[in-house]
């Protein structure tokens, strides 16, 4: 495996896991779920769970448009 291979495998492996913890950081609103109430708390999980479907989704329509 050559060099640039490696260091594109790299940054989208970092890429994946930097979006990754911003939408659950966005599905939180900034909070640490210990400050939350427990209506905040459903609704950062319904939002996380909407996040996920929608990273899901956008998986899906890479894969087909290719």
């Amino acid at each position: 495996m050559d060099l640039n291979r490696l260091i594109t495998m790299r940054t989208r492996l970092f890429i994946r896991s930097a979006v990754k913890t911003g939408v659950d950081f966005a599905a939180r609103s900034g909070k640490p779920a210990s400050d939350m109430t427990p209506e905040e708390r459903k609704q950062a999980k319904t939002a996380k769970a909407m996040a996920d479907k929608a990273q899901k989704a956008a998986r899906l329509s890479r894969r087909f448009l290719r």
